[in-house]
């Protein structure tokens, strides 16, 4: 096995930080990548190791207190972790309901959002610690290391970034190997697939996700089906944001729990992403989202009948262009707060109750009732009748919004095909 070291430069001032720099901050959340990170930050660079995981609702309290425990077993000298849960709906979730935001109308940004936030925080705690060195276990091949290193950077630009994974261009293998030459000897073996939880859906890659024709199975996805019968749910919105549950009112982030452990037993929510990376790669990732579909499904079609015709084209637009610079680590650019100030404007209306039918696998909107519901708005039936206009009124508005066609086609008379 070969020895994993990165060599670092040899100079007078290289030297002289070496001696100073001593205190790194680890994102750690407990997985393989991450301890070989400890390990390797310790017994290679002999850094004054302070690990910290950023909880955005993956994790229990039981499952925070065994990272914990893990961490102090490889060798960290502090561990702590920080729970954003509120912070992290107040100033992303919420946007991306107002926005419906599913990335190439499929993926809800399940962990590429967190990850934003977890690098704010990180870098926030290293800067409170005095800390020399910030670490993360990306590798070389993915988004994070992008939305890690982008935040780090525009943050603490003074703070020196160490990714051992990425560096070392490490396979899972070795990893493995080091660590058991280290006195680490865990099952990584077994899992065979990695899994990022958080309060709006779970990702989950594996061997199939490296494929384009394979399907992700049953058991790979972390929530199994566990009802075969149908459950109606009310979701009830004020302003956009969900207040209400089934009659109940608690805060956006209760509620959004509370939907996800109703939700994710009928194993609704699940599908496979493919998208562009941000390093120019096409990627597959699957994942199950079952509150954060539902509620954007919900909350979209609310907009349908409470929004205008103009609202409603430019929302996509600009959600579209929100949900890309967000995927892709650009948190920090100063038109996503523009964009937040838009989507939270265009909520005014956006208010009322929302049935939704849930059934093993799928789900079925199948209303609304709202005061700001345009469609009750007693003017016309569509297809049926009217109260607001005559025949000859619709006549002469048809011939009128005709015309430019009429006037293109009569100079260009060879360009009709019909």
């Amino acid at each position: 096995m070969r020895v994993p070291v990165i060599k670092a430069e040899n100079t007078p001032r290289s030297r002289q930080i070496e001696r100073k720099m001593k205190k790194v901050v680890l994102a750690y959340s407990g997985g393989l990548d991450t301890s070989y990170c400890v390990k390797y930050l310790i017994n290679e660079l002999q850094l004054e190791v302070h690990s910290v995981l950023v909880n955005t609702g993956g994790f229990s309290e039981e499952e925070l207190k065994t990272v914990e425990a893990k961490a102090y077993e490889m060798g960290v000298t502090s561990h702590t972790h920080k729970d954003i849960l509120e912070t992290y709906y107040s100033k992303a979730i919420k946007y991306m309901v107002f926005g419906n935001v599913l990335k190439n109308n499929t993926y809800p940004l399940s962990v590429s959002a967190e990850r934003v936030f977890q690098s704010i925080e990180v870098v926030k705690y290293a800067k409170s610690l005095g800390a020399d060195y910030i670490a993360h276990g990306s590798t070389g091949a993915g988004n994070d290391q992008v939305r890690f290193d982008m935040i780090f950077q525009t943050i603490a630009p003074e703070i020196e970034i160490i990714t051992p994974i990425r560096d070392l261009k490490l396979t899972r293998q070795e990893e493995i190997d080091y660590l058991k030459a280290n006195g680490v000897d865990m099952p990584w073996e077994k899992s065979k697939y990695s899994i990022n939880k958080g309060i709006w859906g779970t990702s989950v890659g594996g061997v199939e996700t490296l494929t384009s024709q394979k399907p992700l199975p049953e058991s790979a996805f972390p929530s199994p089906l566990k009802r075969n019968d149908e459950e109606q749910v009310t979701l009830t919105f004020e302003r956009g944001e969900l207040m209400a549950l089934n009659g109940v009112k608690d805060s956006p982030v209760q509620n959004i729990l509370k939907l996800e452990a109703i939700a994710s037993e009928f194993a609704i929510g699940r599908d496979i992403h493919v998208g562009d990376t941000i390093v120019g790669i096409k990627g597959r990732v699957g994942f199950e989202a079952a509150a954060a579909t539902v509620i954007i499904k919900a909350h979209h079609l609310l907009e349908k009948h409470t929004l205008s015709k103009a609202q409603q084209l430019t929302k996509e637009q600009l959600a579209a262009t929100y949900g890309t610079l967000f995927h892709d680590g650009q948190y920090l650019e100063p038109l996503m707060r523009n964009i937040e100030k838009f989507l939270e404007d265009a909520q005014k209306t956006v208010s009322g109750d929302v049935f939704v039918t849930l059934r093993p696998y799928h789900f079925m909107v199948t209303g609304m009732d709202s005061p700001f519901d345009l469609m009750a708005s007693g003017f016309a039936d569509y297809g049926e009748e009217n109260n607001a206009w005559t025949s000859e009124d619709a006549k002469g508005f048809i011939k009128i919004y005709g015309m430019q066609n009429k006037i293109f086609y009569h100079v260009n008379k060879d360009l009709l095909d019909a």
